[in-house]
């Protein structure tokens, strides 16, 4: 869309449901304040998932900083964080896109590519921040790949999907919360064009996220809050290690102190015979 277009602005606006105040919008950047303050949400966030904007506030007090719950619930938005509790509505899909039915009750997951699921969190830099979106193998807690953005379109989501099935095949079902992310056409086709079932969290569901919030806690205590990182490429370069190490020599009590890979590759070895 573009003002040299014949239509005029109004109609193509129109024509796309979209606001023209959206259209005429001009991004601000974040201020180094907001940079501090979203630091800490995350920090708050990852050692308490459940507290939600009010107890942040105290928390933040706390620390030594007096801040208006808008202003928290505001950046809140903008890190696309939400306190991890039962509650009716987990994220707010696009009210134009097809929300899917969860297809996890009840079942049992014993073998690699079984079920997929992805997630995205946000990453503080030096300066700025991204976010990061994971794909991940249920059974063996493998990350199969991940992409950062500056920016929470459904690009780089699509981009490590389509990574992850290009070096893994495709999953029997793929879960996601109900993000706009997830829920758009680009993500799903590529779904249904390799007939994955789609499953999506609903009510009730939100013990679903635990097995990937253990890993966004594991990379930033780990890896995240430990660097600093200066820009988007430093970020890339040093996950890709970290990522390379949870994968293949991290080893996890839950799998019996097994890594990742080892109880992947044995999984799709014993399906694959």
């Amino acid at each position: 869309m573009s003002p040299s277009e014949p239509l005029p602005i109004s109609r193509q606006c129109e024509l796309l449901d979209l606001p023209r105040s959206t259209f005429y919008h001009v991004p601000q950047p974040v201020s180094e304040e907001d940079l501090e303050l979203m630091q800490l949400i995350d920090r708050c966030h990852i050692e308490l998932p459940f507290y939600g904007s009010r107890r942040i506030k105290d928390w933040l007090k706390d620390e030594g900083h007096i801040v208006n719950r808008k202003r928290i619930q505001r950046l809140m938005r903008t890190m696309g964080i939400v306190a991890l509790y039962p509650r009716q509505k987990l994220s707010q899909p696009h009210p134009a896109h097809k929300v899917y039915p969860y297809l996890l009750r009840n079942l049992s997951i014993h073998h690699a590519n079984q079920v997929w699921a992805a997630d995205i969190t946000y990453l503080p830099m030096a300066r700025g921040f991204v976010y990061l979106v994971a794909i991940m193998d249920w059974h063996s807690r493998k990350v199969l790949s991940w992409r950062l953005s500056n920016t929470m379109d459904s690009s780089f989501c699509v981009d490590a999907l389509k990574e992850a099935i290009e070096h893994y095949g495709q999953p029997a079902i793929f879960n996601t919360d109900q993000g706009s992310q997830f829920t758009s056409d680009d993500f799903t086709n590529v779904l249904h064009e390799h007939d994955v079932a789609i499953s999506m969290d609903g009510r009730g569901r939100w013990m679903d996220n635990v097995f990937i919030e253990r890993l966004w806690r594991s990379v930033k205590y780990e890896e995240v809050y430990l660097k600093g990182y200066e820009g988007m490429r430093d970020a890339r370069t040093s996950l890709g290690r970290y990522f390379d190490f949870y994968n293949a020599r991290r080893r996890h009590q839950s799998l019996d102190k097994r890594t990742p890979d080892d109880v992947y590759y044995e999984s799709a070895a014993r399906m694959a015979a």
